[in-house]
């Protein structure tokens, strides 16, 4: 990973609170764990230098590590519209992936025009534990894509998501993640040491650090 850019990515996002930091009082995720961290990238759509910035990051990176696609992807809903921008960066076709095929209509799961054995780099917002992302580029390959790989914007980290993508055999690429954001953030005083240790031990394991508070919860 490319360091300067990943604490610039992490500066940008805790700077628009696209990412925030609550260690004492934690947020609840859909899945109900508590969690000392919120990331919405959507937030990014809405500062224009920020999105900028972001778009000349994924072609910098895409061209590093996969040269240049045929066609750039989205996975939906967050990688649909900074996909887009990246694909108009690079002149190149885009499509965006629905999580499933649709009920109606003519039942696609990949939405534009895909040929068959066409190059593919996937865009998504966030990597979490890579179910919905890893979702995508099956639907993408059983379409008949070469998918070259994924670049994100932020990632958690999780051995879970790495684990997954190895054995998809899927090279992930992110523009930063929360090594880097934690990074910023001290050097920043954004947070204080203890603080620090909270939110690394968080990631060491989320399930037993989400478990003290919903304890904490229940016998308040």
């Amino acid at each position: 990973m490319n360091l300067e850019r990943a604490l610039k990515v992490a500066e940008f996002l805790l700077q628009i609170k696209a990412v925030e930091l609550k260690p004492e009082t934690p947020f609840t995720w859909a899945s109900g764990l508590k969690s000392p961290i919120y990331c919405d990238n959507r937030k990014t759509l809405s500062y224009p230098a920020v999105r900028t910035f972001l778009r000349q990051q994924f072609v910098e990176a895409i061209q590093e590590t996969y040269g240049k696609p045929d066609v750039i992807a989205g996975v939906a809903t967050g990688g649909i519209a900074i996909g887009a921008l990246v694909a108009q960066e690079m002149g190149l076709p885009f499509i965006y992936v629905r999580s499933e095929a649709k009920k109606h209509g003519l039942g696609n799961q990949v939405e534009g025009v895909l040929e068959s054995d066409q190059k593919v780099v996937v865009i998504e917002d966030l990597i979490s534990t890579g179910g919905s992302s890893l979702n995508a580029v099956s639907a993408l390959k059983a379409a008949g894509a070469q998918v070259l790989g994924m670049v994100a914007i932020f990632t958690y980290g999780f051995p879970r998501a790495t684990e997954a993508f190895e054995t998809a055999d899927c090279k992930l690429v992110t523009l930063s993640n929360y090594d880097a954001l934690l990074k910023y953030a001290s050097q920043g005083n954004a947070i204080s040491q203890q603080q620090l240790v909270t939110l690394q031990s968080w990631k060491s394991d989320p399930q037993k650090w989400s478990e003290q508070f919903v304890a904490a919860d229940t016998n308040a």
